[in-house]
């Protein structure tokens, strides 16, 4: 277990081989995830993608044009984790 000392301004530093363990560098964000019970879950924050880097992104990989049908099939499916 890792202890880390709030400052009277009530910062805190973590060490490098905690940051390092979450996976997080410098200029990043972290996620603090308040739980009921007093408990804090920390993790790094990772950004959400935007609809626009995916937009076209399968774009001329095929010649087949789906249905709406097709497609509303294909994402039930794949919600529901089948191929």
């Amino acid at each position: 277990m890792t202890t880390l000392t709030v400052t009277t301004r009530g910062q805190v530093t973590f060490r490098k081989d905690v940051l390092q363990h979450l996976g997080i560098r410098p200029g990043d964000k972290i996620e603090l995830d308040l739980l009921p019970d007093g408990r804090g879950v920390i993790k790094a924050a990772r950004p959400a993608g935007e609809i626009s880097s995916f937009v076209g992104l399968l774009a001329g990989r095929t010649q087949k044009v789906a249905t709406i049908e097709e497609i509303t099939k294909a994402t039930t499916q794949g919600w529901a984790g089948k191929k």
